[in-house]
């Protein structure tokens, strides 16, 4: 970590969030959302979706994604700074959990909004 002020420059700071991406990217929700990422794009280009609803599809995937990355920097740093049970904690790890939940919810209805139609 760089002294405060210092500031890094920014192919550095590419690589640290690229980092924190693969990182993110270990966990079993980040790659089960992936595949679902890589279903609603496959399904996209089969149905000739306009460019309004590929904006909707990549805005859905980017924020499931990386709300799954918010997601793990709070579990990570809330397991990192308690040693013992906290209700506290656990609640944090519960709402950045809940966040992710109602991000996917939201882009699960856009999805079928999306493609329903399409498909009958």
């Amino acid at each position: 970590m760089k002294p405060s002020g210092e500031t890094t420059p920014l192919a550095e700071s590419f690589q640290h969030a690229f980092d924190g991406i693969k990182a993110a990217a270990k966990g079993r929700n980040f790659r089960i959302q992936s595949a679902v990422a890589i279903v609603a794009i496959v399904l996209g280009i089969a149905l000739h979706i306009s460019a309004f609803e590929w904006l909707v599809v990549v805005f859905c995937i980017g924020a499931v994604l990386g709300g799954e990355c918010i997601n793990t920097a709070v579990e990570d740093m809330v397991d990192l700074s308690v040693k013992t049970f906290k209700p506290q904690a656990k609640r944090a790890k519960d709402v950045a959990a809940g966040a992710v939940l109602v991000l996917s919810i939201a882009s699960l209805v856009a999805g079928l909004t999306i493609f329903v139609p399409k498909l009958f």
